[in-house]
């Protein structure tokens, strides 16, 4: 971007200024540490000049909005369009109250549901499993059958609102549900929006949650996809997520790469299923993190929006612009809450949320405040979707397009996260012998993912403890005074209650029809056909969440993680 005469003066004043005004205060007065990093542990510089951008070509690295490689974003107006998505996770007890929720949250203007569902329902059982004792409701909503979809968005008009759901294991039956519910009321299929989670890969390598093993949990998730893309085309049926990789103590590099290459392996399952990537790669959704380190965050966001246009141009065949777009969901870092001074948590979401903003983020979620120590009360949410329409609406951060963009440091960021990133994924795919998606599932298998977010946690916390990396509150700045807020009680009846009505419902439903639903979806798993329409099927009938998962349990078997030690 600049010609080498251009370079040469810079060079020289730059060893002026050194020289001349940095050298004296240095002497002087020094500076508070001897090495500056990211929350990742990515050293930064004290200056960055054109130097440290020399080698970027505008048109090929940066271009303009809404143009490959997409790095200043997938919209030529960006937020001056519209704003982002704001969503806030909800869920909690019973369907009742989180449609009280629910309610509550659009009425102080979110633009988006955001459905989080209790332990049980996560792992495919049913409240009056023995499994769930003590579960039922606890850290998000229970949904055990069709009813309790219906009361969930009861007085909501599924047309109109975007939902997003926090599902993985169980994905194929919450979807189902969705769209029982949508043909129950006479809402076209196609109307739906919204966005599944459904990212099983990122549950092995970082979540832990499954139901089957990786290659038939694969198989739901493309299952899904071939069927969400033909019968709810509005509907996004996977949000691969980076969120869970970085909230278990990933880096922000292995946060990126080991995510784009989960989205790689779906892409290259769903080629293997005949599907057309220009049909079905739109439909493709992103879902990460944004930490402490604001300039790290923008940075990983712009990188992989230009990995991501080039990689799948190049290696998969991609024409279509919507097929390169990169767009993803953020939610601000839950693992960056800490229990003790819990107000601080507002500062820290702040931080978070604006860098998401300014990475170019098409959703947005805020943790609250009191996350830390239960389920957010009312008063927390509210403070945090404030906290995005204070930015929305205040700030100007939503006026300029990519406002970063250009900023010596940042793009030096950008393109050290994207090397690095790269360096990841292309480990992977040898790992795979060419294929994306088996070198994933032999990282799997042989714990490489396992031990590598490992390493970087444990670096974390020992930086912590040494006093190296600062958490305000923490290890600095403490205060003897408890600091508690109030927080939100579940109901103490909830499983009663849940066990109640999941009684009632199996009282009154066909049990001959849920049986035979029951039976084609098995032939179905057997045939290995897409089961969706088997699924969508028996939760008509009322089948529980845990008698259709036990059916791919029987097929599949269960999974035992085994990690090797490196």
């Amino acid at each position: 971007m600049f010609d080498e005469d251009d370079l040469a003066a810079i060079r020289e004043s730059r060893d002026d200024w050194e020289s001349e005004t940095l050298d004296p205060v240095l002497d002087e007065h020094g500076e508070r540490k001897d090495r500056f990093a990211t929350v990742s542990n990515l050293e930064v510089d004290r200056l960055y000049t054109p130097e440290d951008v020399a080698d970027l070509d505008y048109e090929e690295d940066l271009g303009f909005p809404g143009e490959p490689p997409y790095t200043r974003g997938v919209y030529p107006t960006m937020y001056r369009g519209r704003p982002w998505t704001m969503r806030q996770f909800a869920g909690f007890g019973t369907a009742e109250s989180t449609n009280e929720r629910f309610h509550y949250l659009i009425e102080e203007g979110q633009t988006g549901l955001s459905t989080a569902f209790d332990m049980p329902t996560l792992m495919g059982l049913d409240s009056d499993d023995p499994m769930s004792d003590g579960e039922v409701g606890q850290e998000g909503v229970a949904v055990d059958t069709l009813r309790d979809m219906e009361i969930l968005f009861d007085g909501i008009d599924v047309a109109d609102v975007s939902t997003s759901f926090t599902i993985n294991p169980s994905t194929p039956v919450v979807y189902a549900m969705y769209v029982a519910l949508a043909d129950q009321r006479g809402v076209p299929r196609e109307e739906l929006r919204g966005t599944l989670q459904n990212d099983m890969l990122k549950e092995f390598i970082a979540q832990k949650e499954w139901v089957v093993p990786p290659e038939p949990s694969l198989k739901l998730v493309t299952d899904v996809i071939e069927y969400s893309v033909a019968e709810t085309p509005q509907f996004k049926p996977v949000s691969i997520s980076g969120y869970h990789i970085r909230e278990a103590g990933s880096t922000a590099v292995q946060e990126l790469a080991f995510t784009l290459a989960d989205g790689f392996a779906y892409v290259e399952d769903c080629l293997d299923r005949g599907m057309d990537v220009d049909e079905f790669a739109p439909a493709l959704s992103f879902f990460f993190n944004s930490h402490n380190a604001i300039f790290e965050e923008v940075a990983k966001f712009r990188a992989a929006r230009r990995i991501y246009a080039t990689v799948m141009e190049e290696w998969y065949d991609a024409e279509r612009p919507e097929s390169r777009q990169l767009k993803f969901h953020t939610q601000t870092a839950g693992q960056s809450l800490t229990a003790q001074q819990p107000l601080n948590n507002v500062v820290r979401t702040t931080i978070q949320a604006l860098a998401g903003v300014l990475g170019g983020t098409q959703s947005l979620h805020t943790n609250s405040y009191d996350e830390a120590l239960a389920l957010p009360s009312e008063d927390a949410v509210r403070v945090a979707l404030r906290t995005q329409q204070i930015i929305a609406e205040e700030s100007g951060a939503a006026d300029i397009v990519d406002p970063l963009g250009g900023s010596f440091a940042v793009e030096s960021l950008t393109e050290e996260v994207e090397s690095e990133a790269m360096a990841y994924i292309e480990e992977i795919r040898e790992m795979g012998d060419g294929s994306v998606r088996d070198g994933v599932l032999a990282g799997i298998e042989s714990g490489y993912f396992q031990r590598e977010i490992q390493d970087s946690a444990y670096e974390y916390q020992e930086r912590v403890e040494n006093e190296e990396e600062v958490v305000v509150g923490v290890n600095k700045y403490e205060m003897e005074d408890d600091t508690s807020p109030d927080i939100l009680q579940v109901e103490k009846d909830v499983q009663e209650r849940q066990l109640d009505r999941l009684a009632d419902v199996k009282a009154e439903r066909d049990d001959d029809a849920v049986e035979a639903a029951l039976e084609d979806l098995r032939e179905s798993v057997e045939a290995g056909g897409n089961v969706i329409p088997e699924v969508v099927a028996a939760v008509k009938t009322y089948a529980t969440m845990g008698e259709i998962m036990g059916v791919f349990e029987d097929a599949h078997g269960a999974y035992r993680e085994t990690v090797g030690m490196a």
